[in-house]
């Protein structure tokens, strides 16, 4: 399982992220959620899911902008499931805190662990800090593109929108590593779920041990 906890950046002197965070997460991502997304210690938002690419969604949504640390941990959850995501435990919730105070940190704000096997985590943080670094080198007519595209438009739609050609739009798309990060989301997810499948095998049976 995969457990988000992001801490708003600055929420002393900041309004309130969460409230908007949390009705944006649900109506996104509600269905793939083990739990409702809720608010945890205040300033803080968490969420629990068995899906690797939701995961990395709210990874990638939540660090976009830098308003938030984000912590993912991967592991076990405690069965059965409260009502509230904010009383469940297990190791994937001890990773996520350990996680998120480490994201506070980082340049990219953000950090994975697992209670269980953590290389397979660590290995998650490195890949996804390249992920995050390229995206905050982007711009925000690369960002305007970006968010057509993943609408569902096609390149050339997004261009006519735009009004812009599409050579300018190609141009756009390469300066803003579009394709790169198409193509690694495939990768990290199944990585993720690489390491949320090594959380639960036998220390015998893990690598490091073979």
């Amino acid at each position: 399982m995969f457990v988000v906890t992001a801490d708003q950046v600055g929420s002393r002197s900041k309004p309130d992220l969460v409230g908007d965070a949390l009705a944006r997460i649900e109506a996104d991502h509600g269905a793939m959620l083990a739990l409702p997304v809720d608010r945890n210690a205040g300033d803080e938002l968490q969420a629990l899911t068995g899906d690797a690419a939701t995961a990395l969604q709210l990874v990638l949504e939540l660090t976009r902008g830098g308003r938030w640390s984000v912590g993912l941990g991967i592991g076990a959850v405690r069965t059965p499931l409260p009502e509230h995501t904010r009383e469940a435990a297990g190791d994937a919730f001890v990773a996520a805190r350990a996680a998120v105070t480490r994201a506070k940190r980082s340049a990219t704000r953000f950090a994975a662990e697992a209670v269980a096997d953590a290389r397979p985590a660590s290995d998650v943080e490195a890949l996804a800090d390249l992920l995050l670094t390229l995206r905050q080198g982007r711009t925000d007519p690369g960002w305007e593109l970006y968010d057509l595209v993943t609408s569902g438009l096609t390149q050339a739609q997004a261009a006519e929108r735009l009004g812009i050609t599409a050579q300018s739009a190609s141009d756009r798309a390469r300066a803003a590593a579009l394709r790169v990060e198409q193509a690694a989301l495939p990768a990290l997810t199944r990585l993720m779920e690489s390491a949320d499948a090594a959380q639960s095998q036998p220390a015998s049976r893990r690598p490091e041990n073979a």
